[in-house]
């Protein structure tokens, strides 16, 4: 019999195995994360708080209404095609390429009636565009 005391061995603690572990579970962590969606954003659109811009002299003003007429300088549009609204938009705008069409919009318009709007602009040459909007104190009113 071996009555001699064996010599103790420190316990070591193996941390590779832990790491391995952690990192799995911060790859399943990432790979199952869902993130938010853009599609799921509510806008309400068209309110500005800008300053009351100042008169264009060469300024072409156009109307969509939520039905999807159209106006030019407050003169009807016969037709929704963007033809008739080049037309329009070509009488309108004797300055020149140098006027700047302002396409005010109803809140309630199809997107495609204000695209077609600045087809039309595109058309005629008027690549100056922009767009008219209300304050947010009068859009409660």
């Amino acid at each position: 019999m071996n009555f001699r005391p064996r010599t103790k061995e420190e316990p070591e603690i193996n941390l590779i195995p832990f790491i391995d572990v952690l990192l799995v579970i911060l790859i399943f962590l990432m790979l199952t994360t869902t993130y938010s969606k853009f599609t799921e954003l509510q806008l309400t659109l068209p309110v500005a708080d800008a300053e009351q811009q100042r008169d264009y002299p060469k300024e072409v003003i156009v109307a969509v209404a939520a039905d999807g007429r159209y106006a030019v300088n407050k003169a009807g549009v016969e037709g929704k095609g963007v033809d008739a609204i080049a037309q329009a938009l070509q009488q309108a705008g004797k300055a020149g390429s140098g006027s700047v069409v302002i396409i005010s919009a109803d809140a309630m318009a199809p997107h495609q009636s204000v695209i077609t709007v600045m087809e039309a602009a595109r058309r005629v040459g008027l690549t100056q565009i922009t767009f008219a909007t209300q304050s947010a104190a009068s859009a409660g009113r």
